[in-house]
């Protein structure tokens, strides 16, 4: 019987390159796979037929040879064109290969890559305002694994060393033939690390690595904001035996503060003022969020509400020169717990009110009647 071009089992042209063969590939090998299809027999000889040729056209030099010879260049040995004896342990390596990304790695290699990384820690930290505004240097101290000093993080006890796992030699994985297709897992005696140690470290048993408390600094920009995440590279968990270190990460947040809210680079303060300071026009003393007074002049008859702009009173913009803007806003405060005489003042003032002294609430209650019909 003869054997189907190998380019044509594929669907690909001789002189696609190595990426339109491996996608063609994986289309057909997940279509024509047995256990897509039942164990449905003529399912089973094409994904035969499919694997033996991207064995062979995948590799370059046997690319080259199949180019020149056809199934010729196999027929003697074997060959990618007769499905090999060794069909199984190229099978294996091929879904390495394609399929290797899925599972989370690639064929080949030893297991030192494999290492457990250290976990990153979250710490969570609250300033004030003012802490913000100036920015400052912080010292805090964070529970986590370190590498462990007397083993140096290897795990193993001082003056030995790991050795070589004898179950995968140092792969980290082992497989496991099972007909045409080798099954590969992780090693179970060294659970992929491809290392065993013998003679474990009594400080921190073998994991090269131990809990303690470490102080760190911690630099806080001017013009932080709230929710801000700040990330400190390998500052997290020390690695298993000498793999990476996790992150730190610091999450700010900001206390309320007892006169100003904050939005973005703008402050904000609500003022009382008495009414006949916004009556009869005045001035007043409000704090700034550095420490200093600033002094605002209000205007005679001035109302609830009424905003002064305070420009470049505000808070940092992070990483610039400028500076935000402060709002301040006023409230008119009604008197109360009046003396027989300030009633008797303010019952004479009602009396000679008239609408120009009260032009708000004169203009709304006569647009009501005007609304209501009079």
């Amino acid at each position: 019987m003869s054997k189907r071009d190998f380019y044509e089992v594929l669907g690909v042209s001789r002189g696609c390159d190595e990426k339109v063969l491996k996608a063609a590939f994986r289309k057909l090998a997940m279509q024509y796979h047995p256990d897509r299809n039942n164990g449905d027999q003529a399912s089973e000889i094409k994904f035969k037929e499919v694997n033996a040729a991207y064995e062979c056209l995948r590799d370059p030099q046997k690319r080259a040879a199949y180019d020149r010879f056809g199934h010729a260049a196999f027929e003697n040995g074997g060959g990618p064109g007769g499905f090999p004896n060794d069909f199984a342990s190229s099978m294996s390596n091929i879904f390495d290969d394609i399929f290797g990304d899925f599972m989370g790695r690639r064929g080949g290699g030893r297991a030192g890559s494999s290492r457990e990384r250290g976990s990153d820690l979250r710490y969570n930290m609250e300033i004030s305002l003012e802490e913000a505004y100036q920015g400052k240097t912080a010292e805090i101290e964070v529970p986590t694994k370190v590498v462990c000093t007397s083993c140096s993080g290897s795990g193993a006890k001082r003056g030995s060393s790991p050795k070589v796992c004898p179950s995968c030699d140092g792969h980290g994985r082992v497989r496991a033939a099972s007909g045409y297709f080798s099954i590969e897992r992780t090693c179970p005696t060294c659970q992929g690390r491809g290392e065993v140690i013998a003679d474990p470290c009594p400080e921190c048993n073998g994991h090269g690595r131990v809990t303690e408390q470490r102080k760190l600094s911690v630099n806080i920009p001017a013009g932080i904001e709230d929710g801000t995440r700040i990330r400190l590279a390998g500052e997290g968990e020390a690695g298993v035996r000498g793999a990476a270190a996790g992150d730190l990460y610091i999450f700010l947040s900001l206390r309320p503060h007892e006169f100003f809210q904050r939005d973005g680079a703008d402050l904000f303060c609500r003022v009382p003022i008495s009414f006949t300071t916004a009556a009869l026009g005045g001035e007043f003393n409000v704090p700034q969020i550095d420490g200093s007074m600033t002094r605002v002049k209000v205007p005679e008859g001035s109302q609830t509400g009424k905003q002064f702009r305070l420009r470049g009173k505000g808070m940092p913009v992070l990483r610039t020169s400028k500076l935000g803007d402060m709002y301040i806003q006023i409230v008119v405060e009604t008197p109360a717990n009046l003396t027989r005489r300030q009633r008797e003042l303010l019952e004479e003032f009602e009396k000679a009110s008239s609408a120009e002294t009260n032009p708000e609430s004169t203009g709304f209650f006569s647009r009501v009647r005007d609304f209501f019909g009079g």
